[in-house]
Formats: C-alpha cells, structure tokens, sequence
C-alpha cells in the first residue's frame, strides 16, 4: 500500500504543488509572526531592562505619596551618596523644552541630565561624546536622524518663558525603551549644570544607586531605607528588573496575539483550499479507488492512504512554511526598524527560533492539511468497487445542493450567533459590545459558509443573466454545476472580503463621525495651537492675531482643572462668551449656550447625572457656584463649558496664556489671502502652528488610512490564498473535463473560446465569493457601528464606496491572473487525446 501512496504521490504531484502553497503560506504567517513576537520580545526586555542596568539599588515615592507633584526631596541623593555601602548614585528626572527646526519651528522636546556615575547611564553612545560644559548637549540617533543633526552643530532650546538657550552637540546616543522614550518627543541629554540652566526647578522621579564591592543589593537597600525613612519605596536592582519587565511582557504579547488573529484566518482560508483540493482529486480518483477495492484493498486502507498523502503534503509545505516565516520575520523587523524605534531605527534583526516555533509551524501545517483531508478520505472509503465499472463525473452527492442535517446545523449556529449579536448591542461599554457583537458576527459567517451550496447557484445564475456569449454561457453553466464545490472555493474568498469590508466599513463611519465632529466643534476659518504642551500662545500674540486684516473674531480656548466636592473631575473650557454659539457649537441636550454669562456653565450631560444636578441646579467649582443653563453630549470639553473669565477664575495661577486659538474671518474674506495674511504673524511664535478643519481632517483621513493598509495588508495573505485555491480548482477543473473541453473543441469553440470560457469562470467564482463577503462585511460593520455607538458618541454609519469598488476591482483582476495559467493548459490540449481519454 505504500508503494501505492508513494506511486500516487509522484503522479499527483503537480496537482498538489498549489494547495501545499496555500498552507506554506499560511504556516509561514504564523512562524513568522511567533519568530517576530519572539524577536521583539526580546528587543523590548534588552531595550526595557537597559534602564535597571547595574543599578544596585533604586528609590521611589510610595504609589500613596502626597508629594508625586514635587518629586523626591533633592537633598535625598547626597544623602543616598553618603549611605554606607553606596559607590555611586544619581538622580533620574526630566524637563520640557522646545527644540528649534531648521524652519524656526519648535517642537516639544524632552531633555535629562547626563549621569554623573558612568555605570548608571540607562544609554549607549553612539557617536562623539557625551556633554560634559553647560553649553554641550547630546541628541537621540533617532531625534539626529529626523531632524538631520550631526556632531559639531548648534542646538537651540527654548526653556522658561521663552528663554532662547544655544548648545553645541557633541554627541549622539541609542536609549532604551521606557515612558519617556516612546512619548513621542524629541529626546537630549544635557550635563548636570546645563539641567539647570534650562530647567531651574528640580523634580526627581527616582533615585538609583551602585552598590560598593561586597555589599549586596539587599543590604544597600537597607541601609538606605535607614538614611531616609519611611515613605519611599526603596527596590534592589533584580526587583527593578523584573518590574520593569512586567510592564513590557503584557505588551509583547498582544502584538503576538493580534498578529496570530490574522494568522489564524489565512489557515482558515488555507484549510478551506485544502479540502477542496481533496475532494476534487478524490472525486477524480473515483475509478482509481474502485479498483484498489477491487484487488482486495479494505475501507481502512483507502482512508489511511489519503490521509497519508495528505500528511506528506502538510510536511512538504511546514519545511517551506518554515523557511518563509523566517524571512517573514527578518522583512517585518527591517519595516519596523525603517519607522524608528527606541533604538533610533537601528535595531539588530533577531531570529529567535524555540522549539514551540519550530512545533507549531509543523504541527499547524500538518494539522491542518490533516483535518481538511479528513472528510474527502472518509469519502473515499464510500467508493464502491463497482465503481471501476462506470464513468460518472459528478456523483449525485456532488451535484446536490446540501442536505438537512447541514441546514440544521446551520440554522442552530445562526441563531446563537443572532442571541450573541443580541447581547452585544445590549451593552453599555464599548469594548464589551465591540468584542461580543464582533465575536457574534464571526458566528454568523459560519452559519452563511454552511449555507453557501444553497446561495451560490442562485447568485451564480443572478450574474449568468448578464452574460452574453456560448463562452461565457458555458462558464456559468459550469461554475453552477457543482454548488458545493463552487461553494467550498469562493468560501475562502469570502472571509477575506468580509474581513476586510467590516473593518473598511467601521473605519470608514468612523471617518465621517470625525468629520462631522471637526465641523460641529470648529466652524471656525481657523485654528492656531501651540506645538509645546508647557509654551501656551501668549495673550499679546493673540491679540496681534486679531489686528489682522478680515479676522473678525479670535476666541481663546483656556482649560481649567478645578476641584468640586459633586464632581469627580471639575476640568472645564473656557471661551469667551461671544465666540459660544457661533465659534462654539457643541450638540446640546437641553437648555442654551447662546449669550452664556459669568458663573453659568453647560454640564455635560452624563457629568451632571452622576453629580444628581440639572438645568436650573448649582454645581461647586473651586469655592465658587457655577449654574447649570444646559447639557451638552459631547465630552470633548472635559466637565462642562464655561466663560473665559469664570475658567479663569478657577485657576490657582494667572494662565500663562492659551493652548488653542480660534479664528473667525468676517464674511467674503478671501481665503488663501486671509491665510498668508495669519502665517505672517504666525511666523513671529516658534511654537505657534496654523490649522484649519481641512487639515485637521486631512490628518485624520491620513491616519485612518494607514490603519486600513495595515489591516488589509494583514488579511492580503488570506486573500491571496483564496485567488490560490481558486486557480487550484480551476486546474484540477481542468484536468477533470479534459474530454468536455476536446468535445467542446471538436463542436468548433476555438482556443480564445475555450480560455476566455475558463477566465469567465474564474471572474464568477471571484464575484461570487468578493460581493457576498461585501454584503456580510457592510451588515456585520452596521452591528460593530450600532454596537460602540452611545448617546454621547453617536456614530454616523458610512459605506466608502470606493474603497469597495476597488476591492471588487481587485478581485477580478486577480481572478484573471489566477485563471491563465490553467486557461492556456486547456488551450493546449489535444482535440483527439483528449476524446481518447477514458
């Protein structure tokens, strides 16, 4: 019977070369992506744990402390130095500044002082050396990179109050990753004197220390929780570590997670190809198996020999799985690098290969190819031995559509799907909602995959009434001849696209929500902000702003953090009362915003219920009482909206200034003209940044985008293994209707006829599979839409037409592509062999 395995293996070769891709595929997404989890795991741990590096011993303020204002007392690190037992210690803090570009733009930059004990630097220089006089500074590799700085040239920082500082830079350096470093900031390294300078006002977020020789970790940590006393939490150098990396291990493997969600839905697709590959061949091999009953083979031997080719076809494709998923993983880790990272863009790429990898590409792909034979084998053991006797294309079972038990089936997991979709809506938090209603919605696409022998023909023959043409005719009549295997092809298809239409549906509501947003709370011309979170627009820049030409109005946007025995969070918007209803227009609930006077305040809706308070109520805000003359939905502006004046009578501090302005042109003013007009001023602030609703939703669109190609490019794998299985089953097609194909020749269809008859074929089938996956896509985004939406945060339900349309167009393109390759073997077949063919 090996012999036989073997003998079939070798004739069946080629037939089998596309599903094994189809499952190398898959099996190298999911090596890839372990193998990259692995890589960036250990990138994180190295870059994480470069912060605790020979650290001894590290002090930090209780997680209870009333002083995580004001920091550890500065005093502490002399202290700490003269503790028995210290060798060295140094102070670990902070400050903001804003770095001047080349374009004399600023931008928010975070600055550290250089460590005074060399062991404690949580840094590697990279280039130069590190800052040593007050006017010598040091950039991240990443900061020098994007902002084309080298060593020998001038830095200029704007410190407190604007204060213009000048820095020579003599070096650069690769940090590790911590808060700091992904904050999205600019990072600089200054000499201790320099710190002071830019930033005057000490605030120490740890202490760490390195222990003399002979003393250990647990010992100094003693000695120093003796020299400062209780209120500090005071960590050995291990216990730092290992909390240091716990905050990473979560992280990592959600990005395993994630990616092996994607990875998971390509082995579905792949699965899916496999069995259809099978039961085509077994179909095929109807005789084949007759006769192997026929000299004496048992039921049991039938079924172990397909199963075993199908083992020797999981093994085949898990070595080129494998050997893919590594490349996948060293191509991931170099567009990971490209973007910049903790390491300044310049992270080795790692390899890490354990044995759970190497079990889990074989065992996937093994597995899987495994389980998808099953079914075609145990029907490959009902073949009759008097079977070899007939010839009979299409067995009665695969012409018929699907049977009861498989309807039942069906209609029991769409209604559990429908109680889950249920639910879900029924849900109060998004996340609960979006991940049971989403779950649900995957229920559901399994109850429509079950059904599919019963809609494909109808869908099948809705698209054959536009047909015109024998070629075409003949290419709907045969993708309508077997449902279940039209079915199982256009099935892996469909996931895709459903996948890919829902998330492209649900981003695209989510676009025009943002949209609408950005209208409703701007209708202002313009907005101008301030590119340095602690450098707020002055008050004089303002008014500049407003002596220019056609600018009617200038509304200050102040935030003011009060405290309110009521209330759980008193943060407030002030603007100034005639800018509220024309410049400010937030969606109201009751009551009035129009003409808003001093000491009035618009609550937000679901503020004021938790605090019991009304229209008509008071509401304490900081010793004063504001109130209550309407509710607002929108919690874009914190507790509630106030005056300017009672915002900033809120404030224990005069405001240094405001964070945004916004603009309002008197009525016929010319555009671009008023633009030019504003960026003349705009040029006079380094921090100031002109935006407008277009840009801001330029940037929104821009970001959505990158989201969507993200995502698409994540569930690409899985289509392109579906365009596989179809042009799989149109090659096996193929060879199964070898003799139709020479009899149609022999009737006159030419070899155009013949080819474009297959192409057509493979355009339904890619139809079928891309506008049912449409639909369901669009229907599961609704549910996704309906099921985050809150009466705060209704969102706007949006079907991006063109990015369907394109998807579509995509589909038949590649439809096309797959079908060439077994449209020319047709072609090329010979009328009278093929009417010889058995």
């Amino acid at each position: 019977m090996w012999k036989t395995i073997l003998a079939g293996l070798r004739a069946r070769t080629a037939r089998l070369v596309l599903s094994s891709i189809a499952i190398a595929l898959g099996v190298a997404f999911v090596t890839g992506t372990l193998v990259l989890g692995d890589a960036v795991g250990e990138q994180t741990r190295d870059n994480f744990a470069r912060s605790a590096r020979n650290v001894d011993a590290a002090v930090h303020l209780a997680e209870n402390s009333t002083e995580q204002e004001k920091g550890i007392p500065a005093d502490f690190l002399q202290k700490i130095r003269a503790t028995s037992g210290v060798e060295g210690a140094d102070s670990r803090e902070f400050g903001r500044a804003a770095l001047i570009g080349g374009d004399g733009k600023a931008k928010q930059a975070l600055v550290q002082p250089l460590p005074t004990t060399e062991k404690l630097r949580d840094f590697n220089l990279k280039d130069g050396r590190f800052p040593t006089g007050a006017d010598e500074i040091a950039v991240d590799s990443k900061t020098a990179q994007i902002a084309k700085l080298k060593v020998g040239d001038t830095l200029k920082l704007l410190g407190e109050g604007e204060a213009e500082h000048s820095y020579t830079i003599v070096g650069s350096y690769q940090q590790g990753a911590s808060s700091l470093s992904m904050s999205g900031s600019d990072h600089l390294i200054v000499s201790p004197e320099g710190m002071r300078t830019l930033v005057p006002e000490q605030r120490i977020y740890e202490i760490v220390a390195v222990a003399k020789s002979g003393v250990s970790q647990q010992q100094l940590v003693d000695n120093i929780t003796k020299t400062i006393g209780p209120g500090y939490q005071v960590q050995t150098g291990e216990e730092l570590t290992k909390a240091t990396l716990a905050q990473v291990g979560d992280a990592a493997s959600e990005i395993k997670t994630f990616l092996l969600a994607f990875a998971a839905i390509s082995l579905i697709v792949a699965g899916m190809v496999i069995y259809n590959t099978f039961t085509i061949l077994v179909a095929q091999r109807t005789k084949e198996l007759a006769l192997l009953r026929c000299v004496g083979a048992e039921r049991g031997q039938v079924f172990r020999s397909v199963l075993a080719e199908a083992v020797f076809m999981g093994l085949a494709a898990s070595v080129l799985g494998f050997l893919g998923g590594i490349g996948v993983s060293a191509g991931l880790q170099s567009v990971i690098s490209s973007f910049g990272g903790p390491s300044g863009g310049e992270s080795e790429i790692r390899l890490p290969i354990s044995w759970v990898t190497i079990a889990a590409a074989f065992g996937v792909g093994v597995v899987v190819t495994v389980l998808s034979a099953v079914l075609p084998a145990r029907r490959a053991t009902q073949v009759a031995p008097v079977a070899a006797l007939r010839s009979q294309p299409d067995s009665s079972d695969d012409v018929a559509r699907t049977g009861k038990i498989r309807i039942a089936v069906a209609a029991v997991i769409a209604l559990l799907g429908g109680a889950g979709v249920y639910f879900g809506l029924q849900q109060q938090r998004e996340e609960p909602a979006l991940f049971i209603t989403g779950g649900a919605t995957m229920v559901l696409l399994l109850a429509v995959l079950l059904l599919g022998p019963l809609y494909v023909p109808l869908v099948n023959r809705l698209f054959g009434k536009a047909l015109r043409g024998v070629p075409a005719k003949l290419a709907s009549a045969n993708a309508g001849r077997n449902p279940k295997r039209t079915a199982a092809t256009t099935a892996a298809l469909m996931i895709g696209v459903t996948i890919v239409a829902m998330v492209t549906v649900v981003a695209g509501s989510g676009r025009e929500t943002m949209i609408k947003k950005v209208d409703e709370r701007f209708p202002s011309d313009y907005a101008v902000s301030s590119s340095v979170y602690d450098q707020p627009l002055t008050q004089k820049f303002a008014d500049e702003l407003a002596k220019v030409r056609n600018v009617a109005l200038v509304a200050p946007e102040l935030r003011a953090f009060g405290e309110s025995t009521k209330l759980e969070y008193a943060d407030v918007t002030g603007y100034p009362s005639e800018a509220l209803g024309s410049l400010v227009r937030p969606p109201l609930s009751e009551g009035t915003i129009t003409g808003l006077k001093d000491g009035e305040i618009v609550m937000r809706d679901k503020e004021a219920q938790k605090a019991g308070v009304g229209v008509g109520s008071t509401v304490p805000i900081s010793g004063k009482d504001f109130k209550v003359v309407g509710l607002i939905k929108d919690n874009s502006y914190g507790t509630g909206i106030v005056t300017l004046a009672s915002a900033q009578s809120i404030l224990k501090e005069p405001a240094k200034g405001y964070q945004n302005l916004l603009v309002k042109l008197a009525p016929g003013t010319d555009i671009a003209q008023a633009r030019t007009d504003l960026e003349r001023v705009i040029a006079t602030s380094p921090v100031a940044v002109l935006n407008s609703a277009a840009e801001t939703k330029a940037e929104l669109n821009g970001q959505i985008d990158q989201i969507l190609l993200f995502i698409w490019a994540l569930v690409g794998l899985a289509l392109i293994i579906a365009l596989f299985g179809i042009a799989n089953t149109l090659t096996l097609s193929v060879l199964e209707r070898t003799r139709e194909s020479a009899l149609l020749r022999a009737l006159g269809l030419t070899r155009g006829q013949l080819r474009q008859m297959l192409v057509v074929e493979s355009i339904l089938m890619a139809l079928i599979g891309a506008v049912v996956g449409v639909l369901l896509g669009a229907g599961f985004g609704w549910l996704l839409v309906e099921a985050i939406s809150n009466p705060e945060f209704q969102i706007s339900f949006s079907i991006p037409f063109g990015q369907i349309g394109a998807m579509l167009g995509l589909a038949v393109v590649a439809a096309i592509i797959a079908a060439a390759l077994p449209a020319r073997r047709a072609a090329r077949n010979s009328v009278v062999a093929g009417m010889a063919e058995a």
